[in-house]
Formats: structure tokens, sequence, C-alpha cells
């Protein structure tokens, strides 16, 4: 029960904290909308009908994934602000589980892209991409994943980053390149031989390929805008939220302990 209680009260004090940030409530819906509105109404009306299927919907889709993925992930730097801040100290001499707070920490983060996803299914509708409740229903458990996984890339990241400054300076750079490899504006299979290699260990294509598994689903687009198998992509995306969760969370930890 104690353990319980520190990941919801953990994961209460960052969606608080987000609510209450007039800012980032902003930003958050900002850029989505524009990647979304601009970019893929945009690819949609010069190359849609040379491409065979709506690029407004898959440029949709895989900025659905991307802003649940690295929303999580850049999120859980608010570990090296609370680092910074002792507040890290505070929290990691309570009589509870390590893990308890790494996904305290997680599931608070979560619940700050949600609302985010949300706001984008909203947008998206009222732009005419075909969104039907089924699948919604079958995006939500999967939005789920990518936000945990996530969190748990964005843990391993940071836990070998000394500061926030650092971390503002690293994350970027290694979220960018993966916002074209992942196959968010245009298919993974339309990517050059080298570039294809590259992707294939992008956590993040893993993340958008998923949620298009769901989307797509009995659709005669799926062979077309999807790269592996919904089996393929649980199977990566679990061993490596086991890997990251479990290795960010011991080296997180050891780096408190030698402050």
């Amino acid at each position: 029960m104690n353990n319980l209680n520190a990941i919801l009260t953990i994961a209460y004090r960052d969606f608080l904290k987000f609510v209450r940030d007039r800012a980032r409530l902003v930003s958050t819906f900002i850029f989505p909308v524009l990647f979304i509105g601009i970019l893929g109404g945009s690819m949609q009306s010069s190359f849609g009908a040379q491409s065979g299927f709506d690029l407004l919907t898959f440029v949709f889709t895989g900025v659905l994934a991307q802003t649940l993925f690295s929303s999580t992930a850049q999120g859980i730097i608010s570990l090296i602000e609370d680092r910074e801040n002792d507040f890290s100290q505070e929290i990691f001499v309570a009589p509870v589980s390590r893990y308890a707070i790494i996904l305290g920490k997680i599931l608070g983060e979560s619940l700050v892209a949600f609302p985010q996803g949300a706001g984008i299914i909203l947008f998206g509708w009222l732009v005419g991409v075909p969104i039907s409740m089924p699948r919604i229903l079958a995006m939500a458990p999967i939005a789920i994943v990518i936000c945990f996984f996530g969190g748990a890339f964005g843990l391993i990241v940071l836990a070998n980053l000394s500061s926030q400054r650092a971390a503002n300076q690293v994350f970027p750079f290694l979220m960018l390149p993966q916002y074209f490899l992942a196959g968010i504006f245009t298919p993974v299979t339309t990517l050059p031989a080298y570039l294809k290699v590259i992707a294939l260990v992008t956590p993040m294509r893993y993340a958008v390929d998923l949620l298009r598994n769901a989307f797509y689903a009995g659709s005669g687009q799926y062979d077309r805008v999807v790269a592996e198998d919904a089996v393929v992509n649980m199977a990566v995306l679990g061993a490596a939220f086991a890997v990251f969760l479990l290795f960010g969370t011991v080296l997180f930890v050891r780096r408190e302990r030698n402050r």
C-alpha cells in the first residue's frame, strides 16, 4: 500500500503542476496542431492524389503517437529539476520502493500526455480525419503503452545527465532525428536503405507503427502505411521498456546516492 500511495501521490503532483502551468498548457497543443493542420494539410493537397492515400490522416496518426511519446519522455526532465531543488533527496529517503517513485513520475507525465492526445484527436476530427469511436477505443490502450514507453526512454536518457541545462541541450538532439526516422510524416518503407537500418534502432518508430496498427486495422491502406506487425511492435516496446526502466532506475538511484 505504501508503494501504491507513493505512485499515486507523485503522479498527482506532476499532473497538478501541469494544470497550473498555463504557458505549458498552451504550448503543448500548438505544435501538434501546426504539424497536422499546416504540414499534414499541405502534404495532402500537394501529394495526396499522387500517393494514393490520405496523407492528412497519415500525419495525424504519426503526430498523435509522437506527442504521447515525446511529452512523457520530456516530462521526466522534472526528475533533474527535483534533483536540483533537493526534492528527490526527500522522496528517495521515504520507505518505499525506488521503482514505485519512478513509476509515479512516469504515470504523472502520462496523465499530462493524455489531455494533449485528446486535444489532437478533437482537432483531427475537426479537420476531417476519419475518426470513429471504435478507432478511438482501439487506440486508447496503445496510447497508454506509448506513454509509459516514452517515460522509460526519458528516464534512461536523463539518468545519465547531471543538470537540467544538459538535459535541455541533449534531449532535442536525441528526439529530432526520430521525428524523421519514425515515419511520422513519410512511411518508413520509403526511406533510403541506410536510413532504414538506422530507423530499426529508433524507439519512436515502433510507438508510431503500433498506433497505426490500431488505427488502420481492417483498412485497405494498412499494408501501405504499417511497417511491422502489431506483435513485433509490442515485443520490441515491451523488451525496450523493461531495459530502459531497469537500467534507468539503477543509474538514477546510484547518482542520487553519490551526491
